[in-house]
């Protein structure tokens, strides 16, 4: 049996992207993770964990919101910190988010209610943060930018900033079951609503 020291923060949001950079610093040193895979909206996020990982051999994967998820043709990721990152090596991925499109389509003409938004609002029971950091690694590992079967950090977080920390092996969506989140490092208590 190992012992593992988790944070929980009072409550959800930006004010805990600190600590979770912190932690995230902290477990690649202590267990050598090699992918950390950052949900960002407007870029702040991605920008904060790329200046403090700086000379750490990690790959920093970000992903952030469809093109459109804010309104019609609307990117929310600042173009300059995209730039910069890309840049630097670290690839920003801007994709479908997997419980989100299609079935909120579908939703908004037909009515009920669809299997991904009913996993999604599951996850949700153990926070926003939860949620977002098991897509993003579904995501990133979709897209090739993590491999499949490694234990990544995924960080994810509520309206903005990071308040989650999992330790995930990571799948690709189509193993969406296969998925194990094996621990979790850090998350709010409670879901701020």
């Amino acid at each position: 049996m190992s012992l593992k020291e988790i944070m929980v923060f009072d409550t959800p949001g930006v004010k805990n992207t600190n600590d979770c950079i912190e932690l995230a610093i902290k477990s690649i040193k202590k267990d050598a993770y090699k992918h950390i895979v950052v949900a960002s909206t407007t870029g702040k996020t991605a920008l904060a964990f790329y200046d403090a990982l700086g000379g750490l051999d990690v790959n920093l994967v970000i992903v952030t919101h469809s093109v459109g998820f804010g309104g019609p043709n609307k990117d929310e990721f600042d173009p300059k910190i995209r730039d910069r990152l890309i840049s630097a090596g670290i690839p920003v991925y801007t994709g479908t988010i997997l419980s989100h499109s299609l079935e909120k389509s579908f939703m908004d003409s037909f009515g009920g209610i669809y299997p991904a938004y009913i996993i999604a609002n599951t996850l949700r029971r153990f926070g926003e943060g939860t949620k977002v950091a098991i897509e993003i690694s579904l995501e990133a590992c979709d897209a090739g930018l993590i491999p499949e079967n490694e234990e990544v950090l995924s960080i994810g977080g509520t309206v903005s900033g990071s308040d989650t920390v999992l330790v995930i092996k990571a799948r690709p969506s189509k193993r969406f079951l296969d998925l194990d989140v094996l621990d979790v490092l850090a998350r709010p208590r409670g879901r701020g609503v």
